[in-house]
């Protein structure tokens, strides 16, 4: 089971204990945010392979972004986070050397302060992650043909390879630290404007779990930070509204596509093709407020196999949608809405050789990998049914059934080197969905 929905079904469990415990009066408070920070910690093992060489360490900083969503049931809370972690892009010869990380959390904490604009909350995160670390040309190829001829240009290790499919986050991770925040009233709605900030230290608690031939790189996942962000929430004092309420779903289905003139490229070159279409795995954040949804998708497109005997390939596309629609049927629990998205997306092709040499050899001689990105807008409409069942006496939350249809438009060209995956791109999906909303 992909590590979403274990993580989802652990939020679940929470709710459905807490329903049956909860015997006093039950304030609800849904939020979602976006937040970027910055974070880090020495990578030692590594810095010292570059000292021994007279070159300068990394600089042990690495910035975040992240999409988060929480509830708070009297001053109980938990929510969910999404993180992507990027450090700083050091330059060795005509070589790039970066690293870049992400985080799923489960959150779980207490809220110090809950009957104000302002609010405090100490808490504690427990997830998994996802670790890439690589040295590849400053210039990357122009030239697909060129790039398929001789993909062995630098290397890249991956550990939890995400760009396989959303189901190989792992590794046990865990933050501890506090959120303050404070609401602005918008002006003629029923949420309000969340401004917030995190302060905590988050860290890989099993030694050894995030080496790569021969160095560790735990402090990657590791370090103290500072997060700041802003929101829309929906304040204690404004949720005697029935009809509003932010909710969150795992979702996962299936894009009717494939990439039928990339293959022929590949098999041109003696690789294998990739078969069959991607799936994906992801979040959804949705609000409403009478007719009115609002709210953001995260989903991650993977497909993979082995290029050869010798050698692996995946492709892979990241979507991120913010998201505006109506409602425009409700029937007692069943409602049918259309959404209409725009965000960012990108295109990635990794060609990996299977067997590489630990270090110090493989950064003497670190011809192995290629990769090729591009990435841009995206843009697509949408249908979708949904079905509440509540859950407790006091109906502290519905779990929702979600069923999407929709197709996703390309507002770039999305060039690997200089070969066009727009098509790629374009194309219907369907997909379905399981989660919760108080």
């Amino acid at each position: 089971m992909p590590f979403f929905s274990r993580l989802f079904l652990l939020i679940l469990c929470f709710g459905i204990f807490f329903s049956a415990s909860a015997q006093r009066l039950v304030t609800k408070r849904p939020s979602f945010y976006f937040l970027a920070g910055t974070s880090g910690a020495k990578l030692n093992q590594f810095d010292k392979l570059l000292e021994e060489r007279g070159l300068t360490g990394l600089r042990n900083r690495y910035n975040t972004i992240g999409l988060g969503y929480q509830v708070r049931y009297n001053d109980f809370v938990i929510g969910m986070e999404l993180y992507h972690n990027r450090g700083s892009k050091s330059e060795f010869d005509h070589y790039k050397l970066y690293y870049r990380t992400s985080r799923a959390l489960l959150n779980v904490g207490y809220a110090f302060i809950e009957e104000s604009r302002f609010q405090l909350i100490h808490y504690m995160s427990v997830g998994a992650g996802f670790l890439n670390f690589q040295m590849l040309p400053q210039h990357p190829s122009e030239n697909l043909g060129d790039f398929l001829n001789d993909p062995s240009q630098g290397y890249i290790l991956r550990k939890k390879d995400i760009q396989k499919g959303t189901k190989h986050y792992g590794n046990f991770l865990t933050e501890i630290g506090f959120q303050l925040s404070y609401d602005f009233d918008i002006l003629g709605r029923n949420e309000a404007l969340e401004v917030l900030m995190k302060l905590g230290y988050g860290f890989s608690p099993f030694e050894g779990k995030w080496n790569l031939n021969g160095i560790s790189f735990d402090n990657a996942q590791s370090g103290a930070f500072i997060r700041v962000g802003a929101g829309l929430t929906l304040p204690d004092r404004n949720f005697f509204y029935k009809d509003a309420s932010i909710g969150v779903s795992m979702i996962s289905g299936i894009h009717f596509t494939s990439p039928t003139e990339f293959n022929e490229q590949l098999e041109e070159a003696g690789f294998n093709a990739l078969d069959g279409s991607p799936s994906n795995w992801g979040l959804r954040i949705l609000g409403e407020s009478g007719n009115l949804l609002y709210g953001s998708d995260v989903y991650n497109l993977a497909m993979n196999g082995a290029a050869n005997n010798i050698r692996n390939h995946t492709l892979n596309s990241l979507r991120v949608y913010g998201n505006l629609g109506m409602k425009f049927i409700q029937y007692r629990n069943m409602s049918i809405g259309v959404l209409g998205g725009i965000g960012y997306g990108n295109i990635r092709y990794t060609n990996t050789q299977k067997g590489k040499p630990d270090f110090p050899e493989l950064f003497e001689k670190p011809r192995f990998d290629g990769y090729l990105k591009n990435s841009g807008l995206m843009a697509k409409p949408e249908i979708f049914l949904e079905y509440g069942v509540p859950i407790g006496k006091r109906n502290l939350f519905d779990v929702i059934l979600t069923s999407s249809f929709g197709y996703e438009l390309p507002l770039a060209n999305y060039k690997l080197g200089d070969f066009n995956m727009s098509g790629y791109m374009s194309a219907p999906y369907l997909s379905f969905g399981l989660g919760i909303r108080p």
